[in-house]
């Protein structure tokens, strides 16, 4: 866009916000947006239709998607007959009629929306909005699907910035880190200090030029000399705090997504490893990267196996130990969501403990059960690959040898699902 249509561009918004609210509805407003071809009127048309979406309810709000859905799909009478033309012609015209007709005008009324400065924040907002309607009306997936293809551009690693989070950072971010902890809640002022200000704690977060208030996904570091096997322990407030020059381990022990209307836009990934380098370059004697990591599907698991949960924690380690390895999901990995995610980076499982999140959410989700997964730098691309292959879980032996133990003789048939 050229500097005199951003100038007319913002000269339209502000005519807009100082004059009277468009009156047209949400359709209305799209055709008008999807089609004019004036890049000085479309920010306002863009803005008269994010403040009509942010003031409409929830019936509104799903008419416009059944709206997007239906009216702004493919046509695919004229697609059919520009792959014709493009299958006899390769040229770049028929090519580049072929590429448009390729794409809904949902996604090009995306694109237009979000030129507006502030929109991106609000686009992931209506895609939280339209996730929570996906199960009333299933025929609104393809408009997911195209949410998601362009978050996957707008949200790629390139844009993406780390940055540290520590108990200087400022207080509207630190509300949001409270706020946003999925894994083991923040329940005070004091508990978030004693994750942050220590010098054997830290916090990163990746965040989004169009969105440099809101973390985007977080993680929360433990410098330690040792594997660590109780999140209690790990939280303590009486613990004793470590000089991070002496520490040997860096536990990862919760990540958190903190944008509902990302969902399945992954982050952990690149997190994990921006942080891992950055560690090393500060702390090159840490040699050991592991999680402490809850198994949020076990006990659930369980119950639809119509298994008793065992009181010994040697039984548990080994019923768990076999849900992680042999318990699959409706694909060829493990059923575990948690599992997926550290073994398809690379990671191997390296042991379970029992009695290690005694929280009543713990001992809802795993009965205090927590793994710690693995990540062997000279291992993870091996591991990355035998997982991905053929979907091999590569665990210690300790761990094989636990699965083998798990305290069900006819354990294979209950759990077979």
């Amino acid at each position: 866009m050229s500097v005199m249509a951003d100038l007319l561009g913002t000269l339209f918004e502000r005519r807009y916000r100082a004059g009277a609210p468009d009156g047209r509805s949400l359709p209305e407003l799209s055709r008008a947006l999807v089609e004019t071809r004036a890049e000085g009127t479309g920010g306002a048309l863009a803005h008269a239709l994010l403040d009509r979406y942010a003031a409409a309810g929830r019936d509104e709000r799903q008419d416009w998607f059944r709206f997007l859905a239906e009216e702004m799909d493919l046509d695919l009478a004229a697609l059919e007959e520009a792959l014709a033309a493009f299958g006899t012609d390769r040229d770049a015209g028929a090519y580049r009629r072929f590429a448009a007709l390729s794409e809904p005008p949902r996604q090009e009324l995306a694109r237009r929306l979000n030129q507006v400065q502030g929109a991106t924040a609000q686009l992931v907002a209506m895609r939280a909005d339209l996730l929570s309607m996906l199960g009333e009306d299933p025929a609104l997936a393809r408009v997911d699907l195209d949410f998601r293809h362009l978050f996957k551009s707008w949200f790629n690693r390139g844009f993406l910035v780390l940055r540290p989070i520590t108990w200087e950072s400022p207080a509207h971010i630190l509300e949001k880190i409270i706020a946003y902890e999925a894994v083991h809640a923040i329940d005070s002022w004091d508990d978030l200090r004693r994750r942050l200000e220590p010098e054997d704690r830290r916090c990163f977060a990746f965040f989004h030029p169009a969105m440099p208030d809101e973390p985007l996904i977080f993680v929360e570091v433990a410098l330690l000399d040792g594997v660590p096997g109780s999140i209690q322990a790990l939280l303590a407030a009486e613990r004793v705090e470590m000089d991070p020059a002496q520490a040997t381990t860096a536990a990862f022990y919760s990540i958190s997504n903190c944008q509902a209307g990302l969902a399945g836009i992954s982050f952990g990934n690149f997190l994990i490893k921006q942080v891992v380098r950055d560690l090393q370059r500060e702390l090159p004697q840490i040699s050991n990267f592991v999680t402490l990591s809850p198994l949020p599907g076990l006990k659930g698991w369980v119950a639809e196996a119509g298994l008793d949960w065992p009181e010994a924690p040697e039984a548990q380690r080994a019923l768990a130990a076999h849900y992680l390895t042999q318990v699959k999901g409706r694909g060829a990995g493990p059923r575990d969501p948690v599992a997926r995610f550290h073994l398809g980076n690379g990671a191997l499982i390296h042991a379970l403990h029992a009695a290690a999140d005694l929280s009543e959410n713990g001992r809802a989700q795993s009965g205090g059960v927590m793994v710690n997964y693995l990540y062997d730098l000279d291992r993870i691309t091996d591991n990355h690959t035998a997982y991905a292959s053929d979907a091999r879980i590569v665990t210690t032996r300790d761990v094989a040898a636990l699965a083998k133990r798990a305290p069900a003789a006819d354990l294979k048939e209950k759990t077979e699902i």
